[in-house]
């Protein structure tokens, strides 16, 4: 039995990781040569739109600047690239079953063979507008589980999102 409970700790880590992750998806225009975009500025009209609180507005920006920062843009009054961002969420709901190949073990997941849990699942979209043109060059996606337990909790998730996003940028950049 003991042995049995092992081979399941594997499999109960890969679950719990897998909701933590972020999907990423990205889009940009083929035509854009981004080497040339060195400096970077908020589009405060686009992210004024954005439906969440001005405090996870605050969170995101600051991670979009430190990894934009960190790819060796600048801040600028005179920005190369705009950026924006929108949100959505929607509640999702997970039915497990618990059975195993047509067994359920109590002593492993308790009581009940049927599992039902809730939570948020958040789509971040991080827009590159060309500062001139006023066009979307470049688009990163991110849809994941939220967090709304602490204020840490949240500050990390948002870092998680961005960091997993922004790592998309430049595109065909060697990684």
């Amino acid at each position: 039995m003991k042995n049995l409970k092992l081979l399941f700790l594997p499999i109960v880590a890969l679950l719990i990781t897998s909701c933590s992750s972020v999907r990423v998806v990205t889009d940009y225009d083929t035509q854009t040569d981004f080497n040339q975009y060195k400096t970077f500025a908020f589009y405060k009209t686009g992210i004024d739109k954005a439906p969440i609180s001005d405090l996870d507005k605050k969170r995101i920006m600051r991670a979009i600047e430190a990894e934009l920062m960190a790819k060796g843009m600048t801040k600028s009054a005179t920005p190369d690239v705009l950026v924006s961002l929108f949100t959505k969420s929607r509640e999702r709901v997970n039915v497990n079953d618990n059975y195993y190949g047509g067994f359920y073990y109590p002593w492993y997941y308790g009581q009940s063979p049927v599992t039902v849990s809730q939570y948020t699942e958040g789509t971040l979209f991080i827009d590159l507008l060309d500062a001139q043109k006023k066009e979307l060059v470049w688009q990163g996606i991110g849809t994941g589980a939220l967090s709304t337990s602490s204020v840490e909790r949240k500050e990390a998730r948002v870092k998680e999102f961005v960091g997993e996003i922004m790592a998309e940028y430049p595109p065909n950049a060697k990684k």
